[in-house]
């Protein structure tokens, strides 16, 4: 892969595009966590997913560890592994490059088509969760302040989703030990998300892609 699209876009925003070789040795550094399913990480320059797409593939060797013998299990934790990886990104054609990429990952791995439910829950997730925006101001490309949806998998088949902002989040390591996205939300009203949905199926994830109504958020 090269490193650099062009001396111009070095020039104007710093870009250049880290080799998988060094991607991997960072990763290394946090090989548990690198490793945990349920693990969320956050790139704020994800680019076209240079990390989170390494970061993906290990989460679905761990669920093909643990739950490779079950269909629906495996299908389900896969899906909680892209729930799990998150980036923000100011140009428009590499943000579109990293839901592709991570996209095909997870397509490749349960061999999933574009008509599949799960295909459309995992496009949903993905336009959540990997922003066009800017992390410095915190900002998406149009201006909105940026939230990201704090997914969790219930079983059964059922996800939770809560949004909370990112401003929100930067704030947290004053309030974790751990410091890590989303962790002991609810201890301080600050964390208040700002918005939170009623449990839903992949077949309702799927369903919004497609533009079919579903309940309101509460």
């Amino acid at each position: 892969m090269k490193l650099i699209k062009s001396k111009q876009r070095i020039a104007d925003h710093g870009e250049v595009f880290t080799p998988a070789w060094m991607v991997d040795a960072m990763l290394d550094l946090v090989k548990e966590e690198s490793e945990r399913i349920d693990s969320r990480f956050l790139e704020p320059a994800c680019g076209s997913g240079n990390f989170l797409v390494r970061i993906l593939k290990r989460k679905l060797a761990a669920v093909e560890l643990k739950y490779g013998k079950s269909a629906f299990e495996k299908n389900h934790f896969a899906l909680l592994a892209v729930m799990c990886t998150y980036g923000i990104e100011l140009l428009p054609d590499n943000i579109v490059e990293c839901r592709a990429n991570m996209m095909e990952v997870l397509a490749d791995y349960l061999n999933l088509v574009e008509t599949d439910d799960l295909y459309a829950a995992a496009s949903h997730v993905l336009s959540q969760n990997l922003v066009h925006g800017d992390a410095l101001t915190m900002r998406t490309h149009d201006g909105h302040p940026i939230t990201f949806a704090e997914w969790g998998y219930l079983g059964k088949g059922k996800f939770q989703r809560r949004d909370f902002s990112l401003e929100t989040l930067t704030q947290m390591s004053s309030f974790s030990k751990e410091g890590t996205l989303f962790a002991h939300l609810g201890k301080h009203e600050v964390f208040t998300p700002v918005r939170t949905y009623p449990p839903m199926t992949v077949r309702d994830l799927a369903a919004i892609v497609r533009g079919e109504v579903l309940g309101e958020a509460i």
